[in-house]
């Protein structure tokens, strides 16, 4: 096994932190240090697993921290969560870096969830986006009851 310097451990406690696999986080270690490391390697470096139970508390530590921040955006669904989504998205970005097409198709995606038009939120608005004028009025509820049954008999 290779030794690794500090900001690669570093690293690789932050991706498994975030819930990547180790194959992931050796992928992206190649990619990033150009180092390539075994996924029993970074298994070392995951202190829930007891390959990673001799992990230094510094890292341990690290971990925790990590995977704390990492959910507190995650619910049991993560795909519902824009958080999610968008490093979803950057990895695909990053995956069809060359495919032109499948890049703005990918960045068109995450500004569309971004700006909120994936969401069933609907927001009404009177003229020129200011608020709808409402007139409340005071109705007998004789004349109310003449309203509703010529209605009826109209229908």
């Amino acid at each position: 096994m290779a030794a690794l310097k500090e900001p690669v451990k570093i690293f690789i406690v932050q991706a498994l932190a975030c819930r990547d696999t180790p194959q992931e986080v050796a992928d992206l270690v190649k990619q990033e240090y150009g180092l390539k490391i075994e996924r029993s390697q970074i298994a070392l470096y995951d202190p829930t697993k007891i390959a990673g139970k001799n992990l230094s508390k510094k890292f341990v530590d690290l971990f925790h921290e990590t995977r704390a921040e990492f959910d507190k955006g995650l619910i049991d669904i993560p795909i519902a969560q824009k958080y999610y989504r968008m490093r979803q998205y950057q990895k695909h970005l990053e995956k069809n870096a060359k495919n032109t097409f499948m890049v703005l198709n990918i960045m068109k995606q995450a500004a569309q969830d971004l700006g909120g038009q994936f969401t069933n939120r609907q927001e009404i608005t009177g003229k020129d986006g200011k608020p709808i004028e409402t007139v409340n009025s005071n109705v007998s509820t004789e004349s109310y009851l003449n309203a509703r049954e010529q209605a009826l008999n109209d229908y």
